[in-house]
């Protein structure tokens, strides 16, 4: 049997101005269970820093939480943001890149793709101090080959992806798609696609026992005949299995912390490992394609993105954004045209790169999540986006030739 190696990684999200949504709510305790969530991590490495190995995506729509100020003053007397957010730079985490906005990249326009993309980069480099981030997590892990080309311009070097939508390109076992990266290829651009466990992870998420997730990755793993890589990835903020303030009956206390001492014991089978450090040493050579999909929600599998899309509501949001986009595209061809004839370039730049950003607010994910309930939300932005560039039209149709 090969050397069986475990990547696990934490997402960590809140829609846009969730946290003081809550404080100002009837649901004050769950804001501070959400944020110790946040707290928790770089404590739970103290004293593991030589065996733990660990990765991170935060969604720009909680790193703009916890870069304001007024939330760090709302919630001081909970934790101390900016005290926990140079815990994190300091620590040895793998931390990856995901959307700006958190949109599910399928489902809204290409042209918006490298502005979400890039636009969350300079955000992480602020607030979790890593200069290069070389893993990328796509929002609601919802991934199709086109977002490749976007995502090798921004200097990322592997993507995870839900195992379930692997296409080889040869018959394989179902251990040898599972648990090793491929390379994938779009438009004459390559990436690195690294698979998750679907199952493993949905254990990790609801919470597991130590003992059986010891076993169930041997019995996962006992054929495979190259260095298996097992990953395993889930929200790190959501349920109790994560927000229980009595941590040894919690993900740390009752799962981590176990894991890493059997390591240091020799007694685990697998080795914790970094994507990167994997990668360095087993390069993929094999070249897969990849299926549009999701990941599975508490109802949907997540290959037909039901979850997002599966009312005349939801619908009808994407769509309008779509139009949105398009019309914002027109307005920015007729500035780029005319620039040089406006006497004030600078308040229409302004507008339109207001109007830009509410767009992008507009794709959150979590608009269309809930049903048709959230689907407002995104109007509400794009009717801004709209007003800012109708006022942005006006001024340049005034331009004279």
């Amino acid at each position: 049997m090969a050397e069986v190696y475990h990547a696990l990684g934490l997402n960590m999200h809140q829609p846009l101005g969730n946290l003081l949504a809550l404080r100002n709510s009837n649901e004050q305790w769950e804001a501070r269970q959400i944020l110790w969530s946040y707290d928790r991590p770089t404590r739970m490495l103290e004293g593991y820093e030589d065996v733990a190995r660990l990765h991170m995506s935060f969604s720009g729509t909680l790193l703009k939480q916890l870069e304001d100020p007024g939330v760090r003053e709302t919630f001081q007397d909970v934790v101390d943001i900016e005290d926990f957010l140079e815990r994190y730079r300091r620590s040895n985490i793998e931390f990856v890149g995901t959307g700006l906005y958190h949109p599910v990249y399928p489902l809204v326009p290409p042209s918006d793709w490298d502005a979400q993309t890039s636009w969350w980069i300079g955000l992480g480099r602020k607030l979790l101090g890593r200069e290069k981030f070389q893993g990328f997590w796509p929002p609601e892990l919802a991934f199709c080959m086109e977002m490749i080309p976007v995502l090798k311009r921004n200097g990322y070097k592997y993507v995870i992806v839900d195992s379930w939508y692997i296409k080889p390109k040869r018959e394989m076992r179902w251990e040898e798609l599972r648990y090793r990266p491929y390379i994938a290829r779009y438009d004459g651009e390559e990436i690195i696609v690294v698979p998750r466990d679907r199952e493993l992870s949905d254990a990790q998420e609801s919470g597991l026992d130590p003992g059986w997730f010891q076993h169930e990755l041997y019995e996962r793993t006992k054929w495979c005949d190259f260095p298996a890589l097992v990953t395993t990835w889930t929200d790190g903020e959501n349920g109790g299995w994560f927000r229980n303030t009595n941590v040894e009956n919690g993900f740390w206390g009752y799962f981590y912390h176990p894991i890493l001492n059997r390591y240091r014991q020799g007694t685990l089978g697998f080795i914790p490992v970094h994507i990167s450090e994997y990668l360095e040493k087993y390069p993929p050579v094999e070249e897969v394609e990849v299926n549009r999909g999701a990941w599975n929600t508490g109802d949907h599998w997540g290959g037909d993105f039901t979850q997002w899309t599966g009312s005349l509501l939801q619908k009808k949001g994407l769509d309008e954004i779509r139009n949105a986009s398009a019309y914002y595209q027109k307005v920015k061809r007729a500035f780029d045209e005319r620039y040089e004839a406006s006497r004030n370039p600078e308040e229409i730049r302004h507008l339109i790169i207001k109007a830009y950003d509410h767009l992008l607010v507009s794709e959150t994910s979590c608009n269309f999540y809930w049903g048709s309930s959230w689907v407002s939300r995104s109007f509400d932005e794009l009717e801004q986006v709209y007003f800012l560039l109708d006022q942005a039209m006006d001024l340049l149709r005034n331009i004279k030739e």
